[in-house]
């Protein structure tokens, strides 16, 4: 269960929702606008609704109209009555999701558009020869590191001593990749049952992590202009948390950015209610023109997760918890159920490319640019009723269909070889329904024939009898 939804929160979120007319016309419309905000994940499913009364003063609407709403709203099947507790948001019951990337083997000719991540270049294959050259001196050992070995911790922290965020070798605790530095993160401080305070949308395996940790996603939805700083601090209050994860540098999937003023009264407000903040930075070096805020927000409560996968390879699977090192010991100490400790030659290539010419991450960026000003520009040509906001670094679009189709689509796609991932991978319950992520890491030529596909693929979901009509324009994340 989400608890209950935030009356401040709520009203902020349906903003000018009110149509000028009869009661009956006002009632379709709030429900229009309720329905609008839990397909679009920014009310979380299973969320208790304040009461009819309490909703009617807030919007300064009569407790008829918001009676006929809730009313329509059940009978659409996304409110869900309980007896002496009230009404909870909810989704109608639907059939299983089409494949993504990671759940099947594309076959021959097949675009996938459901990972977002570049291939590895000729200096990721330098970088393991470089390697395999200074492996020798670490063979007499046992080869099984639960930090990792003193090189690349050395490396990582001199990219955050970089940055601004003082850091040595003692607070770098080395892992495969920062899904399992995450993972280790919440079997060493979560306890089953508590809830994880995160942004909404998010990291899919981030929400697969939680939750197979037996803990609860608590999902704050995002706005159309990034966090919903508010709404967070008062759910940490609320919750009092152990755990919060956010993705603050071109947060995934949205794309948004985080200032270091949120970022510090998010952090505040963790200090204050005993929690343990958790930044995910695996795609702040994939800025266009302008680098993120630096990572400098301080306090014993703030991890951030580091991760070799975006920026130079996803088959390197290297990434690295940045915390203070009472939580760097916590977490060696924890970590053998889960793993002995990253690959010795992969930890050596890691060191090696970020010692390294740093100029191949100076290209990714620029290809990257260009590949999302292609990808835009086909969207806005072929697809012009489909929204998607400019990011300023990352990997993919945030992109707003005109109607929550989501999961029929990217079926209709799969069948012309096409694998996308629907909004709804990236929310909690299935929420996002009227949402895409589409990366630009492909080069532009894929780009555009991915483009064909899905134009080809909405036509023919709009030619169906019975399709709904364009959906009333609303805020893209």
């Amino acid at each position: 269960m989400s608890g209950i939804i935030n009356l401040n929160s709520l009203s902020r979120h349906l903003g000018n929702w009110r149509a000028s007319g009869t009661e009956d016309v006002a009632y379709r419309s709030l429900a229009d606008a309720l329905k609008g905000l839990v397909l679009d994940g920014r009310l979380p499913l299973d969320a208790r609704l304040p009461g009819e009364r309490r909703l009617a003063e807030a919007l300064g609407v009569s407790r008829i109209t918001v009676t006929a709403a809730m009313d329509r709203l059940r009978s659409d099947g996304f409110l869900a009555s309980r007896v002496g507790s009230g009404t909870y948001t909810a989704l109608p019951l639907g059939g299983a999701g089409p494949p993504d990337g990671f759940s099947v083997l594309p076959e021959p000719g097949t675009i996938n558009l459901s990972a977002a991540v570049m291939p590895a270049g000729a200096f990721v294959h330098a970088a393991y020869a470089r390697a395999l050259e200074s492996l020798p001196p670490h063979l007499p050992g046992h080869g099984y590191d639960p930090v990792g070995v003193l090189p690349l911790r050395l490396a990582a922290a001199e990219t955050y001593e970089a940055a601004g965020l003082r850091t040595g070798p003692k607070e770098i605790v080395v892992t495969t990749g920062a899904q399992n530095a995450l993972a280790i993160l919440l079997r060493t401080f979560g306890r089953p049952g508590d809830g994880v305070v995160m942004d909404h949308p998010t990291y899919p395996h981030a929400i697969e992590a939680i939750v197979r940790a037996g803990l609860r996603p608590i999902p704050v939805a995002l706005t159309a202009t990034g966090w919903d700083i508010d709404g967070l601090v008062e759910t940490i209050a609320r919750v009092r948390p152990r755990l919060i994860y956010l993705i603050g540098a071109h947060q995934n999937p949205t794309g948004h950015v985080i200032s270091a003023e949120e970022e510090a009264a998010v952090s505040r407000a963790a200090a204050r209610n005993g929690a343990l903040l958790i930044l995910d930075d695996t795609q702040r070096e994939l800025w266009f023109t302008s680098p993120p805020p630096a990572p400098t927000c301080p306090g014993d409560h703030v991890v951030r997760l580091g991760s070799m996968s975006k920026t130079w390879w996803g088959g390197l699977r290297i990434g690295w918890i940045r915390a203070e090192p009472k939580i760097a010991e916590a977490v060696v100490r924890a970590r053998a159920s889960l793993d002995l400790g990253a690959a010795v030659i992969e930890q050596l290539a890691a060191t090696h490319l970020l010692t390294g010419d740093q100029t191949p991450v100076s290209d990714r960026r620029a290809i990257l640019g260009a590949r999302e000003a292609a990808l835009h520009g086909g969207l806005s040509q072929f697809l012009p009723d489909w929204q998607a906001r400019r990011p300023s670094g990352g990997l993919s679009l945030w992109v707003a269909l005109p109607r929550p189709v989501a999961g029929a689509l990217a079926t209709e796609a799969h069948k012309r070889g096409l694998i996308l991932a629907p909004g709804t991978r990236f929310g909690v319950n299935g929420a996002f329904q009227r949402f895409l992520r589409l990366p630009f890491c492909l080069p532009e030529t894929e780009l555009a024939a991915a483009i064909d596909v899905l134009a080809l693929a909405w036509d023919d979901l709009n030619s169906r009898p019975g399709r709904r009509a364009k959906a009333p324009d609303t805020e893209v994340f």
